[in-house]
């Protein structure tokens, strides 16, 4: 299985921990083509040594290559809101994460849209849980 994994890069690099966990659990299920979004050397700037095309480009390869899209939600960030909307229309199976102890508040765009599964967690243990039964 291949596996998209979203996370605010631009927009905010405060949970790049939680993303590289994350990504790490993900690792259980298949082969995590993002897995750089974990990566703490990319600051809030991102890939700034790439063409914003070529990131684009790469990503939405990556995406349509991808059986289902994994994103934390968490940190609001355009990019991710973008890759999720390309996602559904791919008619790709989609989890949303989102940490309930955040300052942030739960788009309603994603919360509302039944064709998304969207899960609350609050630690390593609720993410665990989510995705054996999202995987099963």
């Amino acid at each position: 299985m291949k596996i998209y994994f979203a996370g605010s890069i631009r927009s905010g690099r405060q949970d790049r921990d939680w993303y590289r966990q994350i990504i790490e659990l993900l690792k259980n299920y298949g082969r995590v083509l993002t897995e750089h979004i974990g990566d703490p050397k990319i600051t809030g700037q991102g890939e700034h040594w790439l063409d914003d095309q070529v990131i684009f480009k790469r990503d939405i390869e990556w995406l349509l290559e991808a059986d289902v899209l994994v994103a934390d939600i968490t940190q609001p960030s355009t990019g991710v809101g973008y890759e999720i909307a390309r996602a559904e229309q791919a008619t790709k199976k989609v989890l949303c994460l989102f940490r309930k102890n955040s300052k942030t508040s739960l788009s309603g765009m994603i919360n509302g849209n039944k064709k998304i599964t969207t899960k609350l967690y609050s630690n390593m243990e609720d993410v665990k849980t989510i995705l054996e039964q999202f995987f099963q």
